[in-house]
């Protein structure tokens, strides 16, 4: 893997099922397991993941013509358990986007469609890896 390609994150235990989340750049978050407070469990930052991904991409396509006037994503799905063990189903990403009527704003709002799709299809990182399925290899030190 070259420099350029890897990502990573560094986790440091806190207190049972808390951890201190570092990225390469400094940035700083709590991830807990439970849902017992205002820190993010490891299913909410995997759809904030996903939903922040194709999200930037349809940003930076669309706001190339005009800045939105309302720009909102949501995702959702369910925690199952089945013979393939706990796994989330039934995901959808839903945006809820707007831009003024003027010809920025109307040629903003036709490739929002496309910027979805494009996303989707080959763009997204996290929702490509999701779906064409990557393995995880998991090491002890």
């Amino acid at each position: 893997m070259s420099e350029d390609s890897e990502r990573s994150v560094q986790m440091s235990r806190l207190e049972k099922g808390r951890f201190d989340v570092v990225n390469p750049r400094g940035g700083r978050m709590v991830i807990g397991h439970g849902g017992v407070d205002e820190a993010f469990t490891p299913v909410e930052l995997l759809l904030a993941a996903i939903a922040g991904c194709t999200a930037t991409d349809v940003d930076f396509i669309t706001t190339k013509r005009a800045e939105p006037v309302r720009f909102d994503v949501s995702i959702t799905g369910d925690k199952i358990r089945d013979d393939l063990g706990n796994r989330m189903s039934d995901l959808v990403l839903s945006f809820d986007v707007a831009f003024g009527d003027d010809d920025a704003g109307r040629a903003a709002t036709e490739r929002v469609a496309d910027a979805v799709r494009a996303s989707h299809d080959r763009l997204c990182t996290v929702s490509r890896t999701v779906e064409v399925g990557t393995p995880v290899e998991t090491r002890i030190a």
